[in-house]
């Protein structure tokens, strides 16, 4: 995965989990998938800050998991 990767064409959907207060919100772009086979994440709250990038498959597995209810708190 490219440092170099350019997010300005970036088409950014908003998780459905994230709650409509301004707080929890995270943002991914599906674009970069088809394109690049990653995943751009980041924070809608401060969307000129870093951006986590992760592959299609890690980012599959890990929404798999949260259907699952595989990260549940203790």
């Amino acid at each position: 995965m490219s440092a170099d990767l350019d997010l300005t064409a970036a088409q950014w959907d908003r998780s459905s989990y994230s709650d409509g207060s301004g707080g929890q919100c995270v943002e991914f772009s599906r674009t970069f998938a088809q394109t690049h086979g990653v995943i751009p994440v980041r924070d809608s709250k401060n969307p000129d800050g870093p951006t986590l990038i992760v592959s299609a498959t890690g980012w599959s597995s890990f929404i798999s998991t949260l259907i699952r209810g595989g990260f549940r708190a203790a």
